[in-house]
This record gives C-alpha cells, structure tokens and sequence, in this order.
C-alpha cells in the first residue's frame, strides 16, 4: 500500500531526536530566501514556502508544485530538512488560506494557535 500523495510537506521545527531547531526564527529565514521584495507589499512570502505555526513549533510548509515549478528550490529545501535532521510530515491535500496575514508577517493556517 502506497501512502496518499499530498499537495505539500511540512518541515518542523524539531530535531528527529526531538529537540527544538535553533534559531528561533528559523523559518521565517527560510521562507524569506524564497520571499518576493519589491512591488506592492514590498515584501511577500513566497506562495510555495510559507512560515507557519503548528501546534506551538515552528514550521514551513512547502507546496509540492514547487518542484515542477523550481526544482533547485525544492531541492534546496529538501536539503536543509535533510542536513539538519528535522522532522518532516506531510501536509494538507487542501488549499490554506495564507491571506490572513499582513506584509511581512508570519501567515496563519487554519488552526493556527498563535494570539
């Protein structure tokens, strides 16, 4: 049996030994390597790499279309889960609505637990 293939994988900000990724804000650095500066925001998180929340941990959640779209980017991605030996999950199969969130600002998936 196959695993069911998903839309996106989430990368946590914990070691597979279970302690916490330093720094702290190591996925909005992530993510902003992938970031959009200039225009209007100046700056915008890339659709395909967002920062996240997810049960009090840090977290990335990249889309799988990334891939097609920019295979030296997922690879990258890939790579730094890899190399520093962090958990990775699969993600949602539905669409996240990263709209809620202001330039520049970390976006809220729903069920997000940030006040």
């Amino acid at each position: 049996m196959t695993a069911p293939q998903t839309d996106e994988f989430v990368i946590i900000g914990l070691t597979l030994e279970g302690r916490p990724f330093r720094p702290s804000d190591w996925a909005e650095r992530l993510a902003g390597v992938m970031a959009q500066f200039g225009g209007d925001p100046p700056f915008r998180y890339s659709p395909y790499c967002q920062p996240t929340v997810s049960e009090g941990v840090k977290c990335v959640v990249v889309d799988a279309r990334l891939k097609a779209i920019e295979p030296a980017a997922h690879r990258f991605l890939v790579s730094f889960a890899n190399d520093n030996e962090l958990q990775v999950r699969p993600g949602r199969k539905t669409a996240r609505s990263w709209d809620e969130a202001g330039p520049g600002d970390a976006p809220r998936a729903p069920g997000d637990d940030r006040k």
